[in-house]
């Protein structure tokens, strides 16, 4: 009984005591010390508008300082946008045939077909798709 109450009376305690720091609000890190956990000295200040507390939703944005891109501005960069790929492309290429070996790679053996190997794959193919309501290409 005793455990009970004291139990009772060190959470009332633990509430009462956090209660009182919510309402000090953020004045504590502003006094404390930085060694404590307090505000660094180049923190910048705090706002002093309290009316304010939720943003402005209704407020818009100043109108645009620069005018949408012309049709002609457009075209031009997409035509530096495509030469740019293709750069890009030919220079990937050119790598990529650096990189392989200079002695050619045998031819690959052709593979043996089976027949009943295919149609079951086929049929698999086709059942996946009944299944996920996915229409089967013609």
């Amino acid at each position: 009984m005793i455990l009970l109450q004291r139990t009772i009376v060190t959470v009332a305690l633990m509430a009462a005591l956090l209660g009182g720091c919510g309402s000090v609000g953020g004045s504590i890190g502003d006094t404390m010390p930085q060694s404590m956990g307090g505000l660094p000295a180049d923190a910048p200040a705090r706002p002093t508008d309290t009316n304010q507390r939720y943003l402005g939703v209704h407020d818009m944005p100043a109108p645009r300082s620069t005018t949408p891109m012309s049709e002609e501005d457009q075209v031009k960069l997409e035509k530096d946008l495509q030469v740019t790929r293709d750069r890009q492309a030919a220079a990937t290429k050119d790598d990529a045939a650096a990189a392989a070996p200079a002695t050619p790679a045998a031819a690959p053996a052709a593979k043996k077909t089976d027949k009943k190997a295919d149609k079951k794959q086929a049929d698999t193919k086709a059942s996946d798709a009944k299944t996920s309501g996915a229409k089967p290409n013609p």
